[in-house]
């Protein structure tokens, strides 16, 4: 066989091995949507168990794939908010190692969804020696996001989410701007539109919390002159 037939063949393969994984990805993301903002609270965790069994049989269709291992790690992450303590940070933990694999496969696993989701986790679990948050981690993992994928609506959302949460307001608003008119994804407008919901209730937030800084400013003007 030519060396030139063997790579065309090669190539053919990666291709028909990338349109077989896409749907069943598409499939998992849409199945996941409808389980985190459709489904009643007391029903969600038995669907996320049904959910992860999807991800881990197409991470064993597909292995040393980035995009199942991606899954798997939203969905047990997604599943820790219904868990008790404990059970919860053991999942985190496993979340977090299954998203470290899959960006050491592909660093642009889900077009930089790893990586916000991995910064969410850096961001909000907390520190040691109770878990791994890290604010420091959590700004490069979203910055790395945002490298990958500027116009993301998630990598954009969740980075002005961590700017609020540290204060940082104006940066904050800039980001959720940009995430509110990012284009929303034609087969996933459904998971799109709901988090571009969230983007609009953190805007009003963040234009709240600049009122209210405003307001405690006056406040502490007015206590301070009270003293004098």
């Amino acid at each position: 066989m030519k060396k030139t037939t063997f790579v065309a063949l090669l190539l053919l393969s990666t291709q028909c091995f990338a349109e077989d994984l896409k749907p069943s990805v598409q499939a998992i993301e849409s199945e996941w949507a409808s389980i985190y903002y459709k489904l009643p609270r007391n029903k969600q965790e038995a669907a996320y168990d049904a959910l992860l069994a999807k991800a881990e049989q197409l991470g064993d269709q597909f292995p040393k794939t980035a995009e199942p291992l991606f899954w798997q790690a939203l969905v047990i992450a997604t599943h820790a908010e219904l868990q008790d303590g404990f059970t919860a940070l053991k999942a985190i933990h496993k979340a977090r190692d299954l998203l470290l694999e899959s960006i050491k496969i592909n660093p642009e696993t889900a077009n930089g969804s790893a990586y916000v989701t991995l910064g969410t986790l850096y961001y909000m679990v907390p520190s040691w020696p109770i878990a791994f948050g890290d604010k420091e981690k959590a700004e490069k993992l979203f910055q790395a996001a945002l490298k990958v994928n500027p116009n993301s609506i998630d990598g954009n959302y969740f980075y002005g989410d961590f700017l609020l949460a540290n204060n940082n307001t104006k940066e904050a608003q800039k980001y959720f701007e940009k995430a509110l008119s990012a284009p929303s994804r034609e087969e996933q407008l459904f998971a799109d539109n709901k988090l571009k919901d969230e983007v609009k209730l953190a805007l009003v937030n963040t234009k709240n919390r600049k009122i209210n800084g405003v307001k405690n400013t006056f406040l502490s003007l007015f206590n301070s002159a009270s003293l004098k």
